[in-house]
């Protein structure tokens, strides 16, 4: 049964007020900044964003007044640092924060995904996780009798993840640097799979190792060229490095902010619009792909 639906559609039915959603999981690339406007579209209220390192779409989901609380290892500007929008929030009290390691929200998702209640680790031994974010416990192993972490189990209501291609069934395709998106959606109660191509079954069927999440467990297919975009897509486009930059610098103040959304969330109806009137055809030719690595073929018989 076909699962596509528009990204409209897919965040009105599946990011109500009060949602608890999974964002960034694929680190510095693949970031699903269309998915994200779109709830800013929307006016979505009193979200909590989960994600390791989002990039800037945290800073602008936060800036948009749509966030209630964080749990996040970081959130900035990869390439300059601050994310201003979280500062102001943070030192303002109008957002509740849980800190994480990138080891440690993974570790929380995974115990969700595994339907049990925490992961023990050990990294977070003797740090200030403890001071500043409740899911963090103590426990001896009752194996060794050494001292462990625990963290807590995440299972956000809903995982947004770009990926490459899918077929209408929500089977996807995922590569290159993938973080920690095939455990953030096994964790999630319903997962939006955002893809740049829609291809047929017999696509996905010819490299099933490729397959992050399988259609079963997706609740909505979005088709959605570009959707990464300022971010990477490996096969597809490169990172508009030109554009975080320019966050930074409009977004020190929070009139900056406000210009900058009208301008590139606000003044367009979608993802298109965005392509045709703020990137245009110069601007998409300039990210195309210089360096091409394809991967060696494999032979999955038998």
């Amino acid at each position: 049964m076909s699962k596509l639906i528009t990204m409209p559609e897919a965040i009105s039915r599946f990011v109500p007020d009060g949602s608890s959603v999974a964002l960034g999981l694929a680190l510095e690339g693949l970031i699903p900044f269309a998915a994200g406007h779109e709830i800013i579209r929307q006016g979505v209220r009193d979200l909590t964003l989960i994600g390791p390192i989002s990039d800037i779409l945290f800073d602008q989901i936060i800036g948009a007044g749509c966030v209630r609380k964080v749990i996040a290892a970081w959130v900035g500007n990869v390439i300059t640092g601050s994310g201003y929008n979280f500062r102001r929030a943070v030192e303002g009290g109008q957002i509740e924060v849980e800190d994480h390691s990138n080891l440690s929200v993974t570790m929380a998702l995974l115990a969700g995904s595994l339907g049990i209640p925490f992961m023990p680790l050990r990294s977070a031994l003797g740090t200030d996780l403890f001071q500043t974010n409740p899911a963090f416990k103590e426990m001896t192993c009752p194996y060794t009798e050494q001292k462990l972490a625990t963290v807590a189990a995440l299972n956000p209501d809903v995982a947004i993840v770009h990926a490459q291609r899918a077929d209408e069934e929500g089977n996807a395709h995922l590569w290159g640097s993938t973080g920690i998106s095939k455990v953030a959606a096994q964790a999630a109660r319903h997962v939006i799979v955002v893809v740049e191509e829609i291809v047929g079954r017999e696509v996905i069927a010819s490299d099933p190792n490729r397959t992050f999440c399988p259609g079963f467990r997706v609740s909505a297919v979005v088709h959605e060229p570009w959707g990464a975009h300022p971010s990477p897509v490996p096969g597809y486009y490169r990172r508009d490095h030109q554009r975080f930059t320019d966050y930074s610098t409009q977004t020190k103040t929070a009139d900056g902010f406000r210009q900058w959304l009208e301008h590139w969330v606000l003044g367009v109806a979608d993802r298109d619009e965005y392509c045709r009137q703020l990137l245009g055809e110069e601007g998409m030719d300039r990210l195309k792909l210089t360096v091409h690595a394809p991967s060696m073929p494999v032979d999955y018989g038998y």
